[in-house]
């Protein structure tokens, strides 16, 4: 790693740790495999102003976006649990149903593998399961 990068990591980790004081103090010194339980889901309308048409107006919509995300997470090998979990999350909030969400783990275990996707789909069982029933928007896996 190089010292100009390794400098701007650093000042994004001190930003980032300001930032979660300023909203929470306890925060601090929350344990953060379990991240995506402390942060909530965004609302579908901050979801598409982030991550869908409102800064790319031709591009993809959030909902795809954030499969397209899933899938990239998936095929790495399953590894980010925190982020994969928020994603399926924001993927559920922004119109992604269970079947979708799941069909598009199962695609990627032709590039990240079995184990991969056995991994990813464990995790958004866990996470259909923790999402409240009137959240599901049907279409379950």
């Amino acid at each position: 790693m190089t010292d100009p990068f390794s400098r701007m990591m650093g000042q994004m980790l001190e930003s980032s740790q300001a930032m979660m004081r300023a909203f929470n103090p306890a925060m601090e010194k929350a344990p953060m495999p379990r991240f995506d339980q402390v942060f909530p889901t965004m609302p579908a309308e901050m979801l598409e102003l982030w991550f869908g048409k409102t800064v790319n107006r031709e591009g993809l919509d959030a909902r795809t976006r954030l499969l397209v995300t899933l899938a990239a997470l998936t095929a790495t090998g399953a590894q980010a649990e925190p982020q994969l979990r928020l994603t399926i999350r924001h993927a559920r909030e922004a119109g992604a149903t269970e079947r979708e969400i799941a069909e598009v783990i199962w695609q990627m275990s032709m590039i990240g593998g079995l184990p991969a996707m056995q991994k990813a789909l464990e995790i958004a069982q866990g996470v259909f399961a923790e999402m409240k029933p009137d959240d599901t928007q049907g279409g379950g896996a």
